[in-house]
């Protein structure tokens, strides 16, 4: 038998009802599509870091030219 915990009080997961199961078939979903977001989102914060960092340092040559 498959035990699943919510709140600290645990649920034989074949007792549920196909309603229950299918909510925690979504709630699933939704943690698997929040992490894959987290991922993109940490993607994009080291590129954006990147590109920051070029910006910087063609404002730093372009200012090293001019004096």
């Amino acid at each position: 038998m498959t035990q699943i915990t919510i709140d600290n009080k645990s649920y034989d997961l074949e007792s549920l009802s196909e309603e229950v199961k299918q909510e925690l078939q979504m709630l699933q979903a939704t943690d698997r599509k929040i992490a894959e977001l987290n991922v993109e989102l940490a993607i994009a914060k080291t590129a954006r870091l990147g590109y920051a960092r070029a910006v910087q340092g063609i404002l730093e040559n372009d200012s090293s030219k001019k004096n």
